[in-house]
């Protein structure tokens, strides 16, 4: 059985990562709407892995004996300056999710909740990945200033990403 601090903050964390999974639709949209395909198709798949990981916690839970809790959610955001401006702000977000993840390791290691740690491991990883998936797309439009032909590369590569799912442990 779950511990009842461990459960509230493990639901916290699932309904955190559906708000990133709207953040990221979102982000989809604004792309859309400025016809970078690319670009939406991209934040489409990181919107699917959002409800990758928020399927992840929710199935813990259960496993755990715990009781899963939706909660209401702000609205995310709509409108950025630019394709940089809309990946910063996605990297802001991936910064602050590790730093929930990293959190909750300390709270799990603190309660000695070996089990909850060994499940986090898994995000601890991811949030690596995470990061420095949306710092290339940032570095690559940094290098392309000035260069708007490059815009329309990068949208035809960032067309190509796919949502693998990882193989279940």
């Amino acid at each position: 059985m779950i511990n009842q601090e461990i459960q509230d903050t493990l639901n916290s964390q699932m309904n955190f990562e559906m708000y990133s999974a709207n953040i990221y639709m979102s982000m989809a949209t604004w792309f859309d709407a400025k016809n970078l395909v690319g670009f939406a198709n991209w934040m489409k798949v990181q919107y699917s892995e959002e409800m990758f990981h928020f399927t992840k916690f929710y199935d813990y839970i259960n496993e755990r004996g715990g009781r899963v809790l939706l909660s209401g959610m702000d609205a995310p955001e709509t409108e950025w300056d630019s394709p940089l401006a809309a990946f910063e702000n996605a990297l802001a977000h991936e910064m602050i999710v590790t730093g929930r993840i990293n959190d909750l390791v300390i709270q799990a290691t603190e309660a000695k909740d070996h089990a909850t740690v060994n499940f986090l491991q898994w995000f601890v990883g991811e949030q690596v990945e995470e990061e420095a998936s949306v710092d290339g797309v940032i570095q690559q439009l940094k290098l392309m200033e000035g260069a708007p032909g490059g815009l329309f590369m990068l949208d035809r590569e960032l067309g190509q990403r796919i949502f693998t799912p990882p193989v279940k442990e």
